[in-house]
């Protein structure tokens, strides 16, 4: 690892109890590596706290987490990347581990799937919103990851730079995740402990304002990436609607040759007219899935795996 150029990217918000061991951490365990610490307009002294401890300290005003991640990736330049947040959670020093994972099997994300440690690390309901927003990823794109919205990730160069990051909050590790699944780049999980934060720092993550924001990019994501599956759900649902109030209209007509509730008969109707337009839509959308994938896969391709360069 000597020869790779590897970059350590914190994304910070009001984290100046916890910030200065996380940099001397990653210090320890990656000497040659860069620490970049990006403020997200920060209240405390995570600012002063990261550049006493020595990590290059920026700045992004657009706030969110996605804005910073989105910002690091596109100012930094280097062959690895290891992602991780500023509150001090997670276990820093499995990162050499996560790194030649990344490397001996040629990867492009490996992610730092969280084992609790201490039993205050997780709030109850951050972990439960973890597993069932990671079991619903894992209905639509099929994959095996425990842990979909770790913070704690190394990235190749070629990820990096060729993903899209339109989210501007929490929601951008699962974004990373199924743009990972959806463009089938090669990934990993590695199990590392997860630690309780530092006594007085709070975590900024709202339970349900944050997972209903993660559960609307996830509703998006399946809408762009999977729109057959998407908008065949939505015609099923339309034609259920439309036989629960069109079957009994039918029923009567056989039995009486009359056509009775026109309101009733038209709404069905309308509702059938939906089923087929859905589909249409579906038909249409998935082509255009897979121009875009295309796009995407051509793009991911002009970049290089990551190479040990040779003494």
């Amino acid at each position: 690892m000597e020869n790779i150029k590897i970059a350590v990217i914190i994304p910070c918000y009001n984290e100046g109890l916890a910030i200065a061991g996380v940099v001397n951490e990653f210090k320890c365990v990656l000497p040659q590596a860069d620490i970049f610490v990006y403020d997200n307009n920060s209240t405390d002294d995570t600012c002063k706290n990261a550049k006493f401890a020595g990590a290059i300290v920026r700045s992004e005003k657009m706030q969110g987490k996605g804005n910073v991640v989105r910002r690091m990736f596109a100012d930094i330049d280097a062959d690895v990347y290891v992602m991780s947040d500023g509150d001090k959670t997670y276990d820093i020093a499995k990162t050499p581990l996560l790194i030649k994972t990344l490397l001996d099997n040629n990867l492009d994300m490996v992610i730092g799937a969280r084992k609790e440690v201490d039993l205050s690390a997780y709030r109850v309901g951050h972990k439960w919103g973890n597993v069932m927003l990671t079991k619903l990823v894992q209905c639509f794109f099929k994959h095996k990851l425990n842990d979909m919205l770790s913070g704690f990730r190394v990235f190749s160069r070629r990820f990096v730079k060729t993903f899209p990051a339109i989210s501007g909050g929490f929601e951008i590790e699962t974004e990373l995740t199924i743009h990972t699944l959806s463009t089938k780049i090669p990934m990993m999980e590695v199990d590392t402990d997860y630690f309780a934060r530092p006594e007085g720092s709070v975590s900024k993550l709202s339970t349900f304002k944050d997972g209903f924001r993660i559960l609307k990019m996830i509703v998006n994501l399946v809408k762009d990436e999977r729109p057959l599956l998407f908008f065949s759900i939505i015609s099923i649902l339309f034609f259920l609607s439309s036989l629960s109030l069109g079957l009994p209209v039918i029923v009567h007509y056989f039995q009486t040759g009359t056509v009775p509730w026109l309101p009733r008969s038209v709404l069905a109707m309308g509702l059938m007219i939906c089923f087929g337009l859905c589909l249409l839509v579906g038909f249409v959308l998935d082509s255009q899935r897979k121009s875009r994938y295309e796009a995407r896969r051509f793009n991911y391709l002009r970049y290089n795996p990551v190479q040990i360069k040779q003494k």
